[in-house]
């Protein structure tokens, strides 16, 4: 009897649902709402554009110039889908300008120095804070990042600035101690010369900063080609990096045809080294480009993040830490924890508890109160998460969570959790760079870190566990180049980030980072006696 007043009653609620007045009204509801976001956001793009902080153009010699054939392209908000600019679209001719241009600030950027070299990097981290509040609403309008995210990332890049400024100064060299008496041998560290810098869409600023601070702090010029989606941000830094004293040539911004840029930055004997964040596919490209001209080459690439949570974790420092390290971004960031390995002591456990803490995740447009995930990049993205989710549905995956388009529309994603996950499932072997958590399950220690290594990614993984012993064993376990131990947030400017096998080659961030931009000079000096 129980069963059929509960079928009944869900009857009700279906047939509620289904009729054509509560459509209307949910989809009048949702309409507003749109309308109600792309007002903010075009009341911001307006303040902006004012205010002379809405760069549109590229810059070349301390020049902002349009593309030689007057090309343009747009910038959209993926909140709205609504046009927050036109720039220009460059190409070859473009980057080969920038290039010389760079080329030639060189010669008496890396004679500066290191103090000096310091200031100037010192004002340019002053000015981006003193303007956090303006490039996080840029960061937002074209990136969709809630704003309160948007803002910590300026923090975030301009504290590699600041970190910069400092190792500026301590680039040391070393003497050798001869083995002959009459001469003297040391060891000098010399800037690689002009550096062309691609970056992604994900973090507009904080993947620029993090390679331009040492390469201008060793003494390097740069091109810098930012994504196509989210170019603002980059042109905003550029201005204020004017602003702060560095000089015309030191730092180019050209954006527009992705595929001319690269193959220009690729070829020419002037770009002594590339370095990209971006996809391991685009990576191999670069790195076999590079070749040609035998240049220096620093790539960070994508990553299949495993956080594995061992039966004796602390089940809130789990959650907490999952939570901040799988929907940070909305899930676009190549550390999100892209597998969640559960042991099955605790599996339904923390699969509830989980779901439950995703469900309070408040989705929408990253200038609204209170909004913890935005939309994705683009269209494009919405169809691979969704792809990979109804893949793993098609293996025997259950959706516990979400698992389709969010009712607002454009490129909102439900927080999805799924759990029966297998490791042959499509979301498992490549990164979702989504709002999706699939929730795998394991027995032993051995074969939580043979899931977790099964892979050709290896950029940051996640131990959750209370024994000490554990912790040391599985962090040395994991062919990973960040682990991170009960904490889901690991990035900082004065740690080294980079991963081993496909993840990428070299480290961003700390003391090590200096080292992709300078080379090695041995001297001998003889006859000293």
């Amino acid at each position: 009897m129980r069963s059929r007043c509960m079928s009944m009653a869900l009857g009700s609620i279906c047939n509620f649902l289904s009729r054509p007045s509560y459509v209307a009204n949910m989809h009048h509801r949702n309409t507003v709402l749109s309308r109600q976001i792309s007002m903010e956001a075009q009341s911001v793009a307006a303040r902006l554009n004012s205010s002379g902080f809405l760069r549109t153009l590229g810059l070349i010699g301390g020049k902002w110039i349009e593309a030689y054939d007057g090309k343009t392209m747009t910038v959209h908000n993926p909140a709205t889908g609504d046009v927050v600019a036109n720039i220009p679209c460059m190409g070859g001719r473009e980057t080969n300008d920038a290039i010389g241009s760079a080329y030639n600030a060189f010669r008496t950027w890396s004679k500066l120095t290191a103090a000096e070299r310091s200031k100037c990097l010192r004002k340019w981290y002053d000015l981006i804070i003193s303007h956090k509040e303006e490039l996080g609403q840029l960061i937002t309008l074209e990136q969709g990042k809630p704003l309160k995210e948007a803002i910590g990332e300026v923090s975030y890049g301009a504290s590699f600035i600041e970190f910069f400024a400092e190792e500026a100064k301590r680039i040391y060299g070393d003497i050798i101690p001869s083995p002959l008496a009459d001469r003297r041998l040391f060891v000098l560290k010399q800037p690689v010369g002009v550096v062309g810098v691609i970056t992604p869409w994900n973090f507009p600023l904080a993947m620029i900063t993090r390679k331009v601070g040492p390469a201008l702090a060793c003494g390097c010029t740069v091109v810098i080609k930012p994504s196509e989606l989210t170019p603002l941000t980059a042109l905003a830094a550029a201005e204020l990096s004017i602003q702060a004293g560095i000089p015309p040539g030191a730092v180019n911004v050209v954006m527009g045809n992705a595929s001319e840029i690269g193959d220009a930055l690729l070829a020419s004997p002037q770009v002594r080294k590339i370095t990209f964040t971006g996809s391991t596919a685009v990576g191999k490209k670069l790195m076999a480009g590079a070749a040609g001209t035998v240049k220096k080459v620093s790539l960070e690439l994508g990553g299949n993040a495993p956080c594995i949570i061992f039966d004796d974790a602390d089940l809130e420092v789990a959650l907490k830490g999952t939570l901040a390290t799988k929907f940070r971004n909305s899930g676009q960031t190549c550390v999100c924890a892209n597998r969640v390995i559960v042991q099955e002591g605790i599996y339904e456990k923390f699969a509830n508890a989980f779901s439950h803490a995703v469900q309070n995740l408040k989705v929408g447009d990253g200038f609204g109160e209170g909004v913890a995930q935005g939309p994705l990049i683009n269209d494009a993205a919405v169809h691979k998460v969704d792809s990979f989710v109804q893949d793993a549905i098609s293996k025997g995956a259950k959706v516990l969570l979400g698992g389709k388009r969010h009712s607002l529309g454009t490129t909102f994603y439900e927080p999805t959790v799924l759990t029966d996950v297998k490791n042959e499932m499509l979301i498992s072997r490549e990164e979702v760079f989504g709002p999706v958590a699939p929730l795998l399950r394991f027995k032993t220690e051995e074969e939580a870190i043979h899931i977790a290594n099964d892979t050709n990614a290896g950029l940051a993984a996640y131990i959750f566990t209370t024994n000490v012993q554990r912790s040391w064993r599985v962090s040395e376990a994991l062919d990973y180049g960040i682990v991170g131990v009960n904490e889901g947030l690991i990035s900082t400017e004065v740690a080294p980030f980079g991963g081993f096998k496909q993840s990428g080659l070299g480290r961003e961030g700390s003391k090590y980072g200096m080292d992709e931009y300078l080379e090695l000079k041995y001297v001998c000096l003889g006859n000293i006696s």
